[in-house]
């Protein structure tokens, strides 16, 4: 039979692990609409897709080295020191901003798409 203690100690951990930060291939793209994309050419297209890439990127570094810290610091939580679960950051405007960018690479890649333009777009997600 479980202790009162051990339910409740088991269900604190829980909600902070619930609270750690996403890894960035977790995090969905947030919706673009891609009709402000529409008067660009193809060769614009290609420019602002590899522009945004190149930021998902970097905010995909940041976001994953969020998700390692939160997952140290619930590690270190659980089986050493449970004030370190305080240190749990969880989703942020890093999250947010990557979801965003995602979209907007989903946005190009549509209208690129409708265009019949040339880009080659990597299926895998920024990370």
């Amino acid at each position: 039979m479980i202790s009162k203690a051990s339910a409740v100690s088991a269900l604190i951990v829980s909600i902070f692990i619930a609270g750690c930060a996403s890894k960035a291939e977790n995090i969905s793209a947030a919706y673009v609409s891609p009709l402000q994309y529409q008067t660009y050419s193809c060769a614009q297209l290609g420019e602002e897709a590899a522009r945004i890439a190149s930021r998902a990127n970097q905010v995909a570094g940041v976001q994953d080295g969020k998700a390692t810290n939160d997952a140290l610091a619930t590690g270190v939580g659980v089986i050493i020191f449970w004030p370190a679960l305080f240190l749990i950051k969880g989703d942020s405007a890093t999250a947010a901003e990557l979801a965003r960018l995602k979209g907007e690479i989903e946005a190009i890649e549509k209208v690129a798409v409708q265009k019949k333009c040339n880009i080659q777009f990597s299926q895998k997600p920024a990370s």
